[in-house]
């Protein structure tokens, strides 16, 4: 038993059934490859369509939550004014109220500067010791 010979160099190996054959698989490949990329693109799209709709409604809620927290540091503050007003005056109630708001604020600005000079140190590849 032995295997066929490989052919010669010039000789004409094709035969009509096996190019129609051929030229069909690869038909049917590209075919099936376009099919799976409109698939993909079209689930892509309806993944980025799902995730959009769902941010436009976590973002309402936090804008929400913000009103609400805002709401209640108002609160805060004119209760704390209406408690310090009999022990300090009006106005030592309004100055005590108004200096301790002013230093939560600084020490905000304080660290949110702080965390920025490490990020962008961090990202420009800057060595940070502190």
């Amino acid at each position: 038993m032995s295997s066929p010979l490989p052919p010669e160099p010039g000789a004409d190996v094709s035969t009509g059934e096996d190019d129609v054959s051929l030229t069909d698989t690869l038909r049917a490949l590209i075919d099936d490859g376009q099919t799976l990329f409109e698939a993909e693109m079209a689930y892509a799209r309806a993944r980025a369509s799902y995730g959009w709709g769902r941010a436009k409604g976590i973002v309402a809620l936090l804008l929400l939550a913000l009103a609400f927290a805002f709401f209640t540091l108002v609160a805060l503050v004119v209760g704390l004014l209406l408690a310090l007003t009999p022990l300090l005056t009006p106005w030592g109630a309004l100055a005590v109220v108004g200096l301790g708001l002013g230093g939560l604020a600084a020490l905000c600005f304080a660290t949110a500067v702080r965390r920025f000079r490490k990020a962008r140190a961090a990202l420009l590849g800057k060595d940070t010791d502190s």
